[in-house]
């Protein structure tokens, strides 16, 4: 017996289309590009790390970066007993107080650079002035190398006159160590 095929009954029944997603808040959405941002920053500072394994850095020196106000050293006396060490260590005072400078012993405002400081804390005495001048010569390079060839050199390279500064008190130091 042949098989009758009926056809389909159309469904009238409504399809209901999904409901429309609710908008976002502001904090909702603020969220959400936080957490693709800290995504985004954790990528890249792992490829950063790849990518810079291979170079060579040198230690950060904290002094040069934490620093604190200039005037909070007491009022000079002579620490150091030898006159070397001593004359750095008013060569120093000289320029906390009055003013660090670069490509001149003394600019118009009266601030002084190293050697202008150490010269005229000196007094006249060329010996003393030299023997500082090369006990200073000898911590800059303790510190940054025998590539630095004067003392005039290294303090005008210097952006601020901090590490001149610190370099002055580390040389007085080292003066007083040698006994001179």
């Amino acid at each position: 017996m042949p098989q009758t095929r009926t056809a389909p009954t159309p469904d009238h029944t409504t399809t209901t289309a999904a409901p429309a997603p609710a908008e976002l808040s502001l904090e909702e959405r603020l969220a959400f590009i936080n957490a693709a941002m800290s995504v985004r920053l954790d990528e890249a500072k792992v490829a950063y790390e790849v990518n810079t394994a291979h170079i060579d850095t040198e230690p950060v020196d904290l002094d040069d970066i934490v620093t604190g106000p200039l005037d909070t050293e007491p009022a000079l006396t002579d620490l150091y007993p030898t006159p070397v060490a001593a004359l750095l260590q008013r060569a120093h005072h000289r320029l906390l107080t009055g003013g660090w400078c670069k490509d001149v012993l003394v600019d118009t405002d009266g601030a002084r650079c190293m050697l202008g400081a150490i010269r005229i804390e000196a007094r006249g005495d060329r010996g003393m002035e030299a023997a500082a001048a090369a006990v200073l010569l000898d911590a800059i390079r303790r510190k940054f190398g025998d590539d630095v060839d004067s003392v005039p050199g290294f303090n005008d390279t210097r952006g601020t006159g901090r590490i001149p500064l610190r370099m002055l008190g580390q040389a007085a130091g080292l003066a007083d160590t040698r006994g001179l």
